[in-house]
């Protein structure tokens, strides 16, 4: 486990950098943290280290934002509105599992029972002007991220 104190929204961004040059393709990545707490913030600071400058918006009301790089797409899913998780089947969440994409998934408490074991969870908490991330490691992959991370 790690943990970074983020003192505003440039460190978020930069964790993101940092954690996009340490991700193996085919990660699944859960974020938990309440609104407004950096979350979609993390996820764009990953898609700029990929070379993504366009726009990268919450999916709350989408489900899921889909960003094709030149090797890799990444998958930003919002399941806050889930109703069920038969909803993720309707979405063909299995499609969205592959060896050459990145999955961040937002509230994935919504979906348990019908999401896979991620390899790194992240937890994002509002401290005073800034933020505290939490990371730990489910699999092998994510240990190796970590490393990375903490190197």
């Amino acid at each position: 486990m790690m943990t970074r104190h983020l003192a505003d929204e440039a460190a978020t961004l930069d964790l993101g950098r940092a954690l996009f040059r340490s991700l193996a393709p085919g990660s699944v990545i859960f974020l938990h943290g309440n609104l407004g707490a950096g979350k979609t913030t993390l996820v764009r600071g990953c898609l700029r280290a990929a070379g993504y400058h366009g726009p990268a918006k919450s999916p709350t009301f989408t489900l899921v934002e889909e960003y094709w790089l030149a090797s890799l797409a990444v998958y930003h899913f919002d399941l806050y509105r889930l109703q069920s998780t038969e909803e993720l089947e309707c979405l063909g969440f299995r499609d969205y599992l592959r060896a050459d994409a990145l999955c961040f998934i937002e509230w994935p408490e919504r979906g348990e029972g019908a999401l896979p074991l991620p390899d790194l969870t992240i937890t994002l908490e509002i401290s005073g002007p800034g933020r505290l991330a939490t990371l730990s490691a489910a699999s092998a992959s994510g240990q190796r991220t970590l490393a990375d991370l903490e190197s």
